[in-house]
Parts: C-alpha cells; structure tokens; sequence
C-alpha cells in the first residue's frame, strides 16, 4: 500500500523582525516569466489624454489648471465582488463634488483587473460589471495575475489586449451589455501624456517581485531621460518596490532596475506607485536632493487584504516609521479597509488623497473616509 501524498502547506513570505522593506524574492517554478505580446502601436508606446477626453473636458483642464484623477490595483472581485463594488460606488461619488475641478477624468488600474489567471471569460464580471456606472474612462498596465496563464496554450495576456490594447475603440465580446469600449493603449507598458504630469507605465510581468525584459529597461531609461520637465513624472508598477507588509514585502530587484534607470537617464520620476500588496502604504524616500513618494495602492477590491510588519517590540507599526539601515520613511498606511488614491496634479504640485471604504456599500450612508493626505512640490522635490 503506498503512502498518502504529502500535503504542501502553503507559505508566507514573512517579513522578519522588525521588517524587510524589500527582498530578492526566489523564483518559484510556477512563476516564470511569461512572453509579452505583440505591440499594438508604434513605438515608443504613448497615447495624449486628448485621444480618450473630449475637447470640452481637456479645455476644463487647462482653465482649472488642474487634472484630477483615480488610481488603484488588485480591483478583480473573485470570489467576493462586493468589496469591488463597494470601492467602485464610493469612485462614482467624487464625480458628485461640488467644484467640478476636483471631479476624476480618468481611472488608471495599477493591474491584476481580472483574477486569477486573466480570463476574457473573468472580464465582464471583474471589470465591466462592477465599472459601468463608472463615468470616466479607465485605462491599466497589467499585474502579475492578468498575465499568469493555467493552460501553457493560452498566449499570456490575450484578455487583456483585448480589452486594453484594441487597434480601435470598439465593444469587445467581454463587455456584454456594458457600453465601454475597449481602450487604445498601444502597448502592455506605455505612457500617457497629459497636461500636468507624465505617467509611464511598467508591465513587471508574473514572477514574484517583478521581471522586466531588457527591451521594456531600455525603454524606460529612454522615458525617463525624454519625459518632459515642465510637468510632474509619475512612475507606474505592479509589484512595488517597498511594502511593509507580511505577505510580499517589496522588491529590491526592481529598486535595482530603477536606479539604475535613473543613473543613465539622469532623471528621477517625482511619484512612484504600484498595486500587488492588498492594502495602503505611502513611504517618502529621502535622497540628497530630493524626496521621492512611494505607494502602494492595491487594496482596489480583491478580497483578501494583506497585514503589515510589527515593529521590534511586537507593536503596530508607528508613522512616521523611519525604516532603520535604509533612507525611507513609512508615512501612512490603511491595512484594515480596502480603498481607493485620487491624485491631482497641477503645474506645480501632487497632491494625493487616499479614501477607505467600508464594508457596507455605500447605499447604507456610510461614506468612504479620508486617511492619508500629501501634497509633493514635485519643483522643489519635497513632501508635506
């Protein structure tokens, strides 16, 4: 009679005591990095927010000197949509705010939209359903899950071209009865141009901490080194560089592949933000000549959130939190309620709010509420 299989028990990556802040994370058999997909525009992957606003909302821009928009990851609502929705109903409210000014103009999804293997057949239950009253156009870089693959036939990504890289605008079969186009983006990675800031968009692929070919580091040494200097750079990820958290931690392979972007290119990106990790977490890194925001935003609405670290003393972590051996600061974090970040960005300065969300919809009058605020003088390189 043959022995019962072993059963594996699942591990976390737990950050030791007091924390890791990020770590060269082992590749795993089952997360090899996955081939890109075919560009779908030319090089060198932009798109201007007047190809996706009309007319009439970027002269509002303009007028206001003033762009405000949503950003947040790990939206996909498997398995308990109804944190998504909840998240999703509480964006919907900040197109009611008084001065229009303030109102998002668009939503850009940090990745891992559909879970949890980027299934077009996951696509209208994850993303179109619980964003059709949604008012705005939403735009994404993909995470780690839109891009695994269960069956090895199924080209990596697939969905997800489909419904963010289309030639054309155009209905695609996911979206069912939702009257959303599928966006033009003409690359997994990409930039968007708009009036105030420079977003450029990393797509850091399936293994754990991130991977990037040497085509997209040319890349983005080549974003960096050519982005516009009269406006605010923002540096968009899925797997984040720093996290305080006990199930991922941060990645210092992709620190690596930043700074030393930023050695060649001789130009730092002003904000840097990523999704993966299920909560909220702001850092300031604090360099010679300047102070650098990192975020992590990935509380968009998966189910399962993820803890932070403790400190030495077994404690809550305090904020602001100097990481000790390193030049960054945990500022604020929210690791109890998902949420969502609103960005504004104006010819001088960033300014982010974070917003959680209860867990009741907000149908039941209980609105989300404020728990971080910044303003970067992306000028003068310092957070307040």
């Amino acid at each position: 009679m043959q022995n019962p299989p072993t059963r594996r028990i699942p591990t976390r990556v737990i950050a030791p005591d007091p924390l890791q802040l990020n770590m060269l994370h082992p590749r795993q058999p089952n997360q090899a990095p996955q081939p890109l997909p075919t560009p779908t525009g030319k090089a060198p992957y932009h798109i201007s927010l007047d190809s996706i606003l009309t007319p009439e909302q970027m002269q509002s821009i303009q007028s206001a000197q003033r762009l405000a928009f949503h950003m947040i990851g790990d939206t996909g609502g498997v398995k308990a949509p109804e944190y998504q929705m909840n998240v999703a109903e509480c964006m919907e409210t900040d197109f009611d705010r008084p001065d229009p000014t303030t109102r998002p103009t668009f939503f850009y999804n940090l990745g891992d939209v559909v879970y949890y293997y980027g299934e077009a057949s996951q696509y209208y239950s994850q993303f179109y359903e619980p964003y059709q009253l949604y008012p705005a156009p939403i735009v994404a870089i993909p995470g780690n899950h839109d891009g695994d693959v269960q069956n090895p036939a199924n080209p990596s990504l697939a969905a997800f071209v489909e419904n963010f890289c289309a030639p054309t605008p155009r209905l695609t079969r996911e979206a069912g009865d939702v009257a959303r186009d599928a966006m033009t983006e003409p690359n997994v990675y990409w930039t968007l141009d708009t009036p105030f800031a420079t977003l450029i968009g990393l797509y850091t692929n399936v293994p754990e901490g991130g991977w990037l070919d040497d085509k997209q580091i040319a890349w983005l040494s080549s974003e960096l080194s050519s982005a516009p200097t009269d406006k605010a750079l923002i540096l968009a990820m899925h797997h984040p560089i720093y996290s305080a958290d006990i199930m991922h931690s941060g990645s210092k392979y992709m620190e690596g592949i930043l700074d030393n972007a930023v050695q060649q290119s001789q130009r730092w990106p002003d904000l840097v933000c990523a999704g993966h990790v299920h909560n909220y977490q702001r850092f300031t890194r604090t360099l010679a000549n300047r102070e650098v925001p990192y975020i992590v935003a990935g509380g968009g609405g998966y189910w399962h959130l993820h803890n932070m670290a403790k400190d030495p003393e077994g404690n809550p972590l305090p904020t602001p939190y100097p990481v000790p051996g390193t030049d960054v600061t945990l500022a604020s974090y929210c690791a109890n309620l998902h949420g969502y970040l609103l960005l504004e960005a104006s010819p001088t300065a960033l300014t982010g709010s974070y917003y959680a969300v209860p867990n009741s919809p907000p149908s039941t009058g209980q609105p989300s509420t404020l728990i971080d605020t910044f303003t970067l003088d992306w000028q003068a390189h310092t957070v307040s």
